[in-house]
């Protein structure tokens, strides 16, 4: 009898994870990662050296621009309705890319495709976290993590090789249906009743960004990413000189201990705290990139790849539970969108600022400065740790305003 109660409170307390409606979501999801990915470097290798840039960077500026503009829409419209815009702009322009080879008419349709991912990101985000349940958030958004992440590796270099051996046509075909096929799962995404003027409204992205509550974790996410981009894009030509193979084994051991310390930092979070994970994941990232700026030693950089990817594994997972546990559920779609900001923008200013850097002190240097920057994030995430946030003087949420 006192086994029985015992698991009875046990369950209580850790509710389901997989619930339809999550598996519902995990559709969507897999939809939109690889209609994205599968043309994110096959639509610039098609537009050859003159167009590559330009078509990347209009998907990438509707993307930031959408995310933006992502929390006043789920505000308005609600959840389901913006998701299953974003799979019909991420899906339907794609098929239509072979219409035309010409660069306008690639740059619009990438533009428009933005737009799409980035609803995708912030609606979507809201909807997961709303389906996980907030005592295994962790846990919950490091499956997330892996359910988005194996899709988006196995697409990029799989709508690169079906463009060359298969043809274009065809990939932007594919590319279209993997997205459109997801939106009949949208509709079992149930909200549960909105009722305008109860509970707290959503924040916007200036009241987010004026909330340290949510400001320092998306500052200190921002700036492991920022390493990452810089990983991504320049790890093989630093390591050029090495053994064949290094750079892809020391990216691909980065992914995949990312991947592993997503999920114990979930399971330990939902345990113990996301904010005891913050800083330990800032300092494990900024040491992987100081370890790396050995670059003439493999050993170095395929260690530095572990640590580093121990670190931004358990910063991503982290900030973004934390983030969620500060707002109520009006906010979610902010929080995505602030998150998914500190990602893309990370990502981007780390890989266009390190080339400047580089040619100016060679890659190893460039490393170890990368590290040393990456420290002056220790700050925010201090001070976030220390002390209860700024604008949480009220009790309960950070949102919980009238």
């Amino acid at each position: 009898m006192t086994n029985s109660l015992s698991q009875a409170a046990a369950s209580a307390e850790r509710p389901p994870l997989l619930t339809r409606p999550l598996l519902l979501r995990f559709v969507s999801m897999v939809g939109a990662t690889v209609s994205f990915f599968l043309l994110l470097s096959a639509v610039p290798a098609h537009a050859g050296r003159g167009g590559a840039g330009l078509v990347t960077g209009a998907l990438m500026l509707s993307t930031v621009l959408g995310e933006l503009a992502g929390p006043w829409i789920v505000a308005r419209w609600g959840n389901r309705g913006p998701l299953t815009a974003g799979l019909l702009l991420l899906g339907a322009p794609a098929a239509a890319l072979p219409v035309s080879d010409g660069l306008g008419w690639t740059v619009a349709v990438c533009l428009v495709r933005g737009l799409g991912f980035a609803l995708t990101l912030v609606a979507g985000g809201a909807l997961t976290a709303a389906l996980i349940p907030a005592q295994r958030r962790g846990e919950g958004l490091a499956l997330v993590g892996l359910v988005g992440g194996v899709p988006s590796l196995v697409a990029l270099p799989l709508g690169v090789w079906l463009a060359g051996n298969v043809g274009y046509g065809p990939v932007t075909v594919a590319a279209g249906v993997a997205a459109l096929a997801a939106v009949p799962s949208v509709p079992g995404l149930r909200e549960g009743p909105r009722t305008p003027g109860a509970g707290p409204k959503s924040l916007g992205m200036v009241g987010a960004v004026r909330l340290a509550g949510l400001r320092r974790p998306a500052q200190v996410f921002a700036t492991t990413a920022l390493a990452a981009g810089i990983l991504v894009t320049f790890l093989p030509l630093a390591v050029e000189r090495a053994p064949a193979g290094v750079a892809t084994a020391a990216l691909l051991v980065q992914s995949a201990t990312a991947t592993a310390a997503r999920w114990a930092a979930g399971r330990y979070g939902d345990r113990r705290g996301s904010a005891r994970l913050v800083v330990p994941g800032l300092l494990l990232s900024a040491a992987g990139m100081a370890v790396m700026a050995a670059v003439s030693s493999p050993v170095a950089v395929l260690v530095g790849a572990v640590v580093f990817g121990t670190g931004f594994g358990t910063a991503q997972n982290a900030t973004l539970a934390l983030m969620y546990s500060r707002v109520s559920r009006a906010s979610y779609g902010t929080v995505s969108a602030l998150w998914n900001l500190a990602y893309d923008g990370g990502m981007g200013v780390g890989a266009a600022g390190f080339g400047l850097v580089a040619g100016h002190t060679g890659y190893a240097w460039a490393f170890l400065l990368t590290a040393l920057l990456m420290l002056g994030a220790l700050a925010p995430a201090v001070r976030d740790r220390l002390g209860r946030p700024a604008g949480s003087a009220l009790p309960g949420r950070l949102d919980d305003l009238p």
